[in-house]
């Protein structure tokens, strides 16, 4: 065990068994890349021996960076966004910044009270997922001159910076497949969609296609239900224990179209040969199971580097203007599709 003394190593202890100047050691944390790499090997050899620590808090009090990003998420439960978050923290790390998440539950006003949470420990910058957010937590980001990022949307008219995916294209890209494959009696699973751009955005669109067909989905054909399998799967099982079935569900993600598969085959029906179901996402997983799923690929990772890579960028003063992107989406057949009788040839 380190003695007291090596517990509480300060910088001049750090530089002295580094054989280097305070102010070496100062700059090699605070701009690494004016110090000689051989110095900077030096210099982290002895703060791993001595265990040193930086004192961020009084750093911050004096103006330097805390070298900290908050992400607010808002689900860790399932891998809705565990691809985005990790990519997010791949791109920032390179600038120097590590990564804080905290997720607030699809509740926005939990959400304020995270992001007045990070704003209080001085992160230098926050990225938030999709474009619905309180009044008051915009007001926040504003008054604080903070420099943030939405993710996972895009809105050509966004209040922030965004960088995402059309959602309401991916919902359409969903029902155009089934549509293309001869499908007229399609069924939808989505989550409750206030407060949740990204849900209703999706159903938008495939409710714009669904309209364009000769008849209207029965409303017992539509459930509404968190992202969640087991609820996903009681809820379809109720679509499916009704006289008259759809031929095919499109389910507002994918953690709901495995839900759906699960009550598909409770019900004792074979997919794709018995009802069709898509999702939207493409999570990891949803490649290896069996069946395959299709659904409509939301790049995650390219989402989350080019996220983390701009807003690292607006910290650091790299870049100064609003970026909004829009990454490319499709659907991705697998095998959870079927064409019907009816279908386009």
């Amino acid at each position: 065990m380190a003695d007291k003394q090596n517990q509480n190593a300060d910088i001049v202890a750090v530089a002295k068994a580094a054989k280097v100047s305070i102010s070496t050691v100062s700059r090699s944390y605070n701009h690494p890349e004016l110090v000689n790499p051989a110095t900077r090997k030096k210099i982290d050899a002895a703060v791993r021996k001595l265990g040193y620590i930086r004192n961020r808090a009084a750093q911050t009090i004096h103006g330097i960076r805390s070298g900290t990003i908050g992400l607010v998420v808002p689900t860790i439960d399932h891998a809705i966004f565990a691809e985005v978050v990790q990519a997010f923290s791949d791109a920032v790390e390179p600038y120097g910044f590590t990564l804080l998440v905290a997720s607030h539950g699809y509740d926005l006003e939990r959400e304020y009270g995270v992001l007045r949470k990070f704003l209080e420990h001085r992160v230098d910058g926050v990225a938030l997922i999709g474009l619905d957010h309180s009044a008051e937590s915009y007001n926040l980001i504003q008054r604080q001159d903070i420099p943030a990022i939405s993710i996972w949307n895009y809105d050509k008219a966004s209040i922030l910076p965004c960088i995402g995916a059309d959602n309401r294209h991916a919902g359409e890209l969903a029902a155009r497949h089934l549509v293309d494959l001869g499908h007229r009696d399609i069924g939808m699973i989505f989550p409750p969609t206030p407060d949740n751009d990204r849900a209703r955005d999706r159903q938008k669109g495939a409710m714009s296609v669904l309209a364009t067909l000769p008849r209207a989905t029965p409303k017992e054909w539509i459930a509404e239900t968190p992202y969640s399998i087991s609820d996903s799967k009681e809820a379809v099982t109720r679509i499916l224990s009704q006289s008259v079935l759809p031929t095919a569900l499109l389910c507002g993600n994918d953690v709901l179209a495995v839900g759906a598969i699960y009550a598909a085959m409770r019900c004792g029906l074979r997919v794709p040969d018995d009802i069709s179901i898509i999702g939207i996402g493409d999570f990891k997983g949803s490649r290896e199971m069996e069946p395959g799923l299709t659904t409509v690929r939301l790049p995650a990772r390219t989402i989350g580097e080019l996220a983390g890579r701009e807003l690292a960028r607006l910290v650091t003063k790299e870049s100064t203007e609003i970026q909004r992107n829009s990454c490319d989406i499709a659907v991705v057949s697998r095998n959870t599709c079927r064409r019907v009788h009816g279908g386009q040839d």
